[in-house]
């Protein structure tokens, strides 16, 4: 969804923005009609909320106008109204009505509303449009087979089309006119008389209260409505009903602060201001002019800090730190035998991350599987695999001198989110992580999978451009690992090793072999210093 997001902004120049899957924004999006967000931004969003769907803004800031059939109905209506030859882009949405896309007008003033039609609206100045290949729990918005954005370009709008919703607007205005004089006489009659008054009045003084305004000119206000009641209203029981409102406004915000607390200290990593209103459900202005302020106040007492370089952005302060219990700790290494006989060299404990940096076609995988193979009948063994499906694993163990039925260990496929499944107590192999941009985030990665780790430890693989040391990611990859091992066609190498299991240091050692079958490594050398 990122990708698509960039390519409507940058490919398209149109202003994007992310929507929940209930068509409510999840950002105020009020700047992004005059201008469009930064790729930083757009990255921003779509990290917080991955599964975002796409809202382009239309009107002027993207050139775009849209109209959105809701019904078969609605979308032929609007197809009397348009010239045979016309083609536009067209998308399909979940409930199977139509978005058609135009070019903005630019010498019409056209915004957002409902047609005559039932079930057509449009979106101009002040609207935004639900992009393909956005998905909800109804189902994704789908381009229509060559007619996306990237097929075709939107054309204008036909006049006969703008009529029609010019039209519309001035039939709305004529029929809003008279429902409003029929409404005012209506409420003369029904509201605020005998039987009514006292419950008309509270619920005004809530509405003033809850709105912001001020008490006085809550107390004016309500006191004109008092006078013109039928019979007129006591002003001093008028005034008791400003005073229960302010009680229970009060007694909200209380409550609020006490919600807006609980919602915070469950809270992992950063959170927007947008996702405080959104979690309590504030729609009006002073009720998030009020969760402003209690967070202000969650600042002051040391429970937040504002981070980042965007206002609203903020982090839970976590002063929790678990003890070392060194002297009630185990003395005994993780029991694992390696490949190479490394375990000679470099002891094991629980807990541990090993990573695994190997070139194209130089053995990290069958450095693996006969990982695997020492280990899987004194340990459970869990195998994530990101490139092998069932037919090429089966290849690949029939090579080794054992019957497949006798290889004893958990063979899973992955590709990524490895922290989710990795077995805290088990050796869990990850072959591989793959990582094909943004080489940096590779520490956090590994990070999300030591976490998870008690008494198992985690040997993940990465790839290696040829002649370096250390794997993409730089010495990111190296943050977490207690061992780091490279490995190139014929050569293994130890980059880092912080358990020794003798007084020699194993850094830098290397050993060269060759491997046969895709399964069996031969030396002819121990390990030496190169």
């Amino acid at each position: 969804m990122l990708s698509e997001a960039i390519q409507y902004l940058t490919k398209h120049k149109f202003s994007v923005i992310p929507v929940q899957s209930d068509k409510r924004p999840y950002v105020k999006w009020a700047e992004f009609q005059q201008r469009h967000p930064t790729r930083e931004e757009v990255e921003k969003w779509w990290g917080i909320w991955p599964d975002a769907m796409i809202g382009i803004v239309t009107g002027s800031i993207s050139g775009l106008f849209a109209i959105d059939c809701d019904t078969q109905e609605g979308y032929e209506a609007v197809q009397k109204y348009m010239p045979d030859s016309l083609i536009f882009p067209l998308a399909k949405t979940p409930r199977g009505g139509w978005h058609l896309y135009f070019l903005m007008p630019t010498d019409h003033k056209l915004t957002v509303g409902t047609a005559i039609v039932p079930g057509v609206d449009y979106r101009g100045e002040g609207g935004y449009i639900i992009a393909p290949p956005s998905q909800n729990s109804r189902g994704a918005y789908t381009w229509q087979h060559n007619l996306s954005l990237d097929h075709i370009e939107p054309p204008a709008l036909p006049p006969a089309v703008i009529d029609y919703i010019n039209n519309s607007i001035k039939y709305k205005c004529d029929v809003v006119s008279a429902n409003k004089r029929q409404k005012v006489t209506t409420i003369a009659n029904n509201f605020f008389t005998k039987g009514r008054r006292d419950e008309d009045l509270f619920h005004v003084a809530n509405c003033l209260i809850k709105g912001g305004m001020q008490p006085d000119y809550a107390t004016y206000t309500l006191n004109i409505l008092a006078v013109n009641c039928k019979p007129p209203f006591p002003l001093a029981e008028a005034q008791d009903k400003i005073k229960s409102a302010l009680e229970r406004a009060k007694r909200r915000e209380r409550n609020l602060t006490q919600e807006i607390r609980e919602w915070v200290l469950t809270t992992n990593g950063t959170f927007l201001t947008t996702e405080v209103y959104n979690g309590q459900h504030l729609t009006t202005r002073a009720e998030k002019k009020k969760a402003q302020v209690i967070l202000g106040r969650l600042v002051e007492e040391g429970i937040l800090e504002r981070t980042g370089n965007k206002n609203g952005c903020y982090r839970i302060i976590d002063r929790e730190c678990e003890d070392i219990d060194f002297l009630n700790a185990s003395d005994t290494p993780f029991d694992i035998r390696w490949p190479f006989g490394i375990e000679a060299l470099v002891q094991t404990m629980p807990g541990n991350i090993i990573v695994i940096a190997g070139e194209p076609n130089a053995g990290k995988t069958a450095f693996l599987l006969n990982l695997v193979k020492e280990n899987m009948r004194q340990r459970t063994v869990y195998y994530f695999s990101s490139e092998m499906g069932p037919m090429e694993m089966r290849k690949r163990l029939g090579k080794f001198d054992i019957p497949l039925n006798d290889w004893q260990f958990h063979a899973k496929e992955r590709t990524s989110n490895f922290g989710d499944v990795i077995k805290p107590d088990a050796i869990n192999i990850i072959d591989f992580l793959e990582v094909y941009d943004e080489f940096y985030k590779i520490g956090g990665m590994i990070k999300e999978i030591y976490d998870k780790l008690d008494r198992g430890i985690a040997v993940i693989a990465i790839q290696k451009n040829r002649g370096t040391d250390y794997g993409l990611g730089g010495g990111r990859g190296l943050e977490k690992a207690r061992l780091y091992l490279t490995m190139a066609p014929g050569k293994v190498k130890i980059i880092k090793a912080k358990n020794w299991r003798t007084t020699e240091n194993p850094n830098g050692l290397e050993r060269d072999f060759k491997l046969a079958g895709g399964c069996k490594f031969y030396t002819d050398r121990d390990w030496h210093r190169p």
